[in-house]
Formats: C-alpha cells, structure tokens, sequence
C-alpha cells in the first residue's frame, strides 16, 4: 500500500499531482512562469480547484506564455473575465500580467528565470525531514527572502506563503514526509549535481 503525504488525499486530480509534479525540479522558464501564476490565482482559494482548472486557465492565457502574457492589454483583461474556467478576479488578472513583465526583466537581467530562482539554493533541492504533516511550516527564512526579492522586482501574490508554495511545487524544496515513497523523486539523472544529500539517508 503507497502511503502518500496526507494532504493528498483521494482525489485523483490531486493524487497525480503530488506522485508526478509536486516536489519534483522544474528548469524550463516557461513552466517556472505558469506555476508561479498559479499558486497565485490559489490565493484564498484551494489548491483542488485550480488543479481541477489548471488545463482551462493555460487554454485562456495563451499557454501561460510569459512573453504573450506580457503583452496583454485591457481588451485580454476582459476577455479572461469572461473566460470559461478562468479565476476571474481582476486583481489576480491585472497581477499576473505585471508578473509576467517582470518575470521577463528577470530573464533579461539573469539570462532566464531558472538561473535566477534556484541561484537562491545555489542549485539544489533542500530535502525536509518531516514526520508529520503538521511539521510542514507555511513559509521559510527562505521563502521570506525569496518574497522579498521578487517583491522588489514588481512582483505581486508573492509573499512568504504563496512562495513557500510555489518553491515547493518546482522543486526547490522537497517536502514529502519521510514515509513518503515519492520523497526525493527529483534526484539528478544528469551528471551536473542540483540536488543536496541523498534524501532517504
């Protein structure tokens, strides 16, 4: 019997994410800019959710394509406010486009965005030793300075919490509980070393 991480659960949607996604290293600046959007578009809302609209958000927005989302203007702002299975909050629209403005600065100023981010662990995952899933902290010394660098750079849905999140989901921290099997799942099959110890010694 797999014992997952509790918050799992059941359902499949959610199932798949946590066995093939969550924890796992992402490098492609491209999905680094969707994943960021949507821990963003989670904020008050639950994760099932946008899960569940994850395939209709991308649809909406072009892929998530940073580029594309950059250009956007009042005419997509409506659109995407209109758009089936879109979060269809003004706020979280009008951020993500200043997101994906900054997002490209990043690129330009770092070479890409995957440079940048795992440059904060010089590379490697940071593997957590919980037991528990009440051990799983909401935010990290990590994720406060990460937020405040992204802030800096005209960032928004970009505190502590949600970054926590969203380093959690591309990988740079890996949170599965020790008992997990899915735990370190990440590991490097290239000889260039972005991963700390072996996370089950």
């Amino acid at each position: 019997m797999v014992t997952r991480c509790p918050w799992a659960g059941t359902d499949p949607i959610v199932v798949d994410y946590h066995d093939r996604r969550w924890c796992v290293p992402v490098h492609e600046d491209r999905e680094l800019f969707a994943m960021l959007i949507l821990e963003g578009m989670q904020a008050g809302l639950s994760w099932t959710l946008i899960l569940k609209r994850e395939a209709q958000i991308r649809a909406a927005c072009h892929g998530l394509d940073p580029e594309i989302v950059a250009s956007y203007g009042e005419e997509e702002v409506a659109r995407l406010l209109a758009a089936p299975g879109m979060i269809r909050s003004e706020r979280k629209i009008r951020a993500m486009i200043r997101n994906a403005r900054a997002f490209r600065a990043v690129q330009q100023a770092w070479g890409s965005f995957d440079r940048y981010i795992w440059h904060f662990t010089q590379g490697r995952t940071i593997y957590s030793r919980l037991e528990r899933q009440e051990e799983m902290p909401a935010q990290s010394p990590l994720s406060q300075a990460v937020s405040r660098d992204l802030k800096s750079r005209g960032f928004s849905f970009a505190g502590p919490v949600i970054v926590y999140s969203y380093l959690q989901s591309i990988g740079v921290i890996d949170d599965h509980l020790l008992s997990c099997p899915f735990r370190g799942q990440g590991r490097p099959v290239c000889d260039q070393p972005l991963h700390g110890p072996d996370p089950n010694a």
